[in-house]
């Protein structure tokens, strides 16, 4: 019954069995390979199966300082320390991977195949964590703003964002989103670490924000707290 929660409902909730449609850029991300995508899969299936068999609670979902994780995994994360094929728990040193907000394939599928959009992000935490969907967009509504090909230099995302949101219609839900998907911008689209944006001239990464109610927020650690904050609505 666990395996069925957890490859059934966990799948369908968080939306993993769209991973299978994306397909990473290959010029932006060479360490990426299908075997990452699987280790994504059965790193999230063991994370929630333990969740569930022990009857922990359901808040762990958020806050847990554990995953399982085979070497390919762990290097994927930047852990050094696991050894071998076989997935194991391994408690986090670091407090940005607890929990679902650290897990690689959460990270990916609310992600392009070229970039982190914190748009999806934001509207994937809003609808399956807090469950207040967004609204549609209003009709006729720019596209976001992508880099010409060819430029002298990129806007980070958050810059071209900003851009977007001057647009009166659409700043009343982004005020909202942005900032829930730009805590986790320090995750690349493939869910690997990053301090600076690559893509952007090497600038630091800014996952600085504020919440509708006021809450600031310098990044995913601030954003986990918000959400077991108001434990309720998650649960």
């Amino acid at each position: 019954k666990a395996s069925a929660l957890v490859e059934n409902f966990i799948f369908q909730w968080l939306r993993l069995r769209d991973l299978d449609d994306i397909d990473p850029d290959p010029e932006i991300f060479s360490n990426y390979n299908r075997g990452v995508l699987e280790a994504f899969k059965d790193e999230i299936v063991l994370f929630a199966g333990s969740i569930v068999e022990n009857d922990a609670s359901v808040l762990e979902l958020i806050t847990a300082n554990y995953t399982f994780l085979n070497e390919d995994l762990a290097l994927h994360y930047g852990i050094s320390n696991v050894k071998g094929d076989q997935f194991r728990r391994v408690t986090l040193a670091s407090e940005e991977r607890n929990g679902l907000l650290g897990k690689g394939g959460v990270l990916m599928v609310t992600s392009y195949a070229n970039r982190t959009t914190p748009v999806i992000r934001g509207a994937y935490i809003m609808e399956n964590f807090l469950g207040v969907p967004p609204a549609s967009p209003p009709p006729n509504v720019e596209a976001f703003p992508e880099t010409p090909e060819g430029a002298a230099f990129a806007l980070t995302v958050r810059e071209r964002l900003e851009s977007h949101r001057d647009n009166p219609a659409c700043a009343g839900c982004h005020d909202v989103m942005d900032p829930l998907g730009l805590a986790l911008e320090n995750f690349n689209a493939i869910g690997e670490w990053r301090d600076r944006d690559s893509d952007a001239g090497n600038v630091p990464i800014d996952a600085s924000g504020q919440l509708a109610n006021g809450t600031p927020l310098q990044g995913v650690n601030d954003l986990r707290r918000a959400l077991v904050a108001r434990p309720d609505q998650f649960v």
